[in-house]
């Protein structure tokens, strides 16, 4: 399980990124957070990474610190981020290295396979579209079997019918090894087709606001009445999230009697 708790980011100039964030992930769950701009949902990955340190408070895994980046721990960004100099094999196959040509070559053709890439393993990065490049990257993130696998927006560049083609793809490799999976999103359509818990985050500074339980079977179709409810749920959610909330009325000091 990941567990973070009294989890506050602070930068060097005061500004307040994240304040006080309690959360647990357990093993094999999909969750989504989705908040407005400015309310930390990166910098939250980024600590889980390891890539940054908290100022107060401690993620661990299974118990296990997470103090930086940590073998169980794999991250797609918004970008592919392929080696250019590797072709598409060497590039899913890149963190393998430990493993027999044989064992890596096996491991990389399936995973290729489950994107939909198994003839492509030959191919340079820069031939392929960006669709593919991505699938590309999350075929990497996946072949190394991470406990957490942290996604940061990796769909928002896409067109929506390849989109909807890579949420399969994850799927179908994430239903393999079931690792905890935390997808950064401003997409609530994609929160719900994907999650299994959607957490709406508060801005400024960035705090948990909301949980919207999406214990829908898969796969989803979103012109199901179920999906589109759940769809509204989010967004209200998010809709309150955005409004400034009111004032706390400062406290009435008690008079203490003097007898």
């Amino acid at each position: 399980m990941l567990a973070i708790s009294g989890l506050t980011k602070t930068y060097a100039d005061g500004t307040r990124a994240l304040q006080e964030i309690d959360l647990a992930v357990g093993a094999g769950e999909i969750l989504a957070l989705i908040g407005g701009s400015g309310c930390g949902k990166t910098t939250l990955l980024r600590l889980i990474a390891g890539l940054d340190r908290p100022s107060t408070g401690a993620i661990t895994l299974d118990g296990e610190a997470i103090l930086g980046p940590h073998p169980g721990v794999g991250l797609v960004f918004q970008e592919p981020r392929l080696l250019p100099w590797l072709d598409v094999a060497a590039n899913v196959g890149f963190g393998l290295s430990h493993l027999s040509r044989g064992e890596r070559r096996g491991k990389v053709m399936h995973a290729l396979d489950r994107v939909g890439l198994a003839d492509h393993g030959r191919r340079w990065p820069r031939d392929l579209s960006g669709g593919q490049q991505q699938r590309v990257s999350i075929a990497r993130a996946f072949v190394a079997e991470p406990r957490v696998l942290l996604l940061d927006e990796p769909f928002s560049a896409l067109d929506a019918f390849t989109r909807k083609d890579l949420h399969g793809h994850l799927l179908a490799l994430w239903a393999e090894h079931r690792p905890t999976v935390i997808l950064v999103t401003h997409d609530v359509g994609e929160a719900v087709a994907l999650a299994d818990r959607a957490v709406v985050m508060r801005p400024r500074p960035g705090r948990l606001d909301e949980t919207v339980l999406l214990a829908l079977p898969r796969p989803r179709d979103p012109a199901e009445a179920r999906s589109e409810a759940a769809v509204r749920s989010v967004l209200a959610a998010l809709d309150r999230s955005l409004k400034p909330q009111p004032a706390r009325p400062e406290a009435t000091p008690t008079q203490a009697n003097w007898w």
